[in-house]
């Protein structure tokens, strides 16, 4: 069962709304699986990569050792590093044969928030690939700081990316809340000192993100403004 908020950090959230007045600023985001489904764009662009580099790796393979970054399943899959750079061109190839679509609701769920809140969005994908999309989606505006892959040394889920996002917009960590599909993304909001909504996606993350305890965790990205109300006001 799906549940809104995870039961064993309830009564951590209880005391820390008892202690201090309600402080939610920013939301920064996950992209992929978070607010656009590439799942199907990403595996397959992978499974065609691989057949390209002679890696016998099917979707069973991919799944298990999937990661927000792609080096590591490279490293997973046993692709020389010389190989690499090469991998990184046919993956691309291969995803522009795709157009992935927006998460249900995401479009809804994003204007209805900003009217509250400072949006930002943190993601591993390829700076030139993002960008794109975010044109095509029309949703280029909503976001006051857009961190890419490349745009700091360290990847998710070192909490660099997560830094530079809140240094742009100019809010403190306490004051805001990462929302991804990846326990990676649970990880970087909680060595960053944000707190992390967890959200159920397309990609196969449910059992580890689920394990990565994430102070909240949604089934639905339509049941964001909802948690948002509850840290706002202090509620239980």
């Amino acid at each position: 069962m799906r549940n809104t908020i995870v039961p064993e950090f309830s009564a951590t959230l209880r005391r820390v709304a008892a202690k201090q007045k309600p402080c939610l600023q920013g939301v920064l985001f996950d992209w992929d699986g978070t607010l656009i489904d590439s799942y199907d764009a990403d595996s397959s662009a992978y499974l065609a990569m691989f057949k390209e580099m002679g890696i016998a790796w099917g979707i069973e393979e991919l799944e298990k050792h999937y990661s927000p970054d792609w080096y590591q399943v490279y490293r997973a899959a046993k692709l020389p590093r010389r190989l690499w750079k090469e991998a990184d061109r046919a993956w691309r190839a291969h995803y522009a044969k795709h157009q992935p679509k927006l998460i249900s609701g995401a479009r809804r769920v994003l204007e209805a928030i900003r009217t509250k809140h400072r949006l930002g969005l943190v993601t591993s994908g390829d700076r030139h690939r993002v960008a794109r999309q975010l044109r095509e989606f029309r949703l280029t505006r909503l976001f006051s700081a857009r961190v890419c892959s490349g745009d700091t040394l360290k990847k998710k889920p070192h909490p660099a990316p997560l830094r530079l996002a809140l240094r742009q917009m100019e809010l403190q960590a306490a004051c805001c809340v990462y929302v991804g599909d990846a326990p990676q993304d649970v990880e970087m909001a909680r060595s960053a000192g944000v707190r992390a909504i967890g959200v159920l996606g397309p990609f196969p993350t449910e059992q580890r993100l689920r394990a990565a305890r994430p102070e909240f965790l949604i089934g639905s990205l339509k049941e964001l403004p909802n948690v948002l109300n509850w840290l706002r006001n202090g509620r239980e």
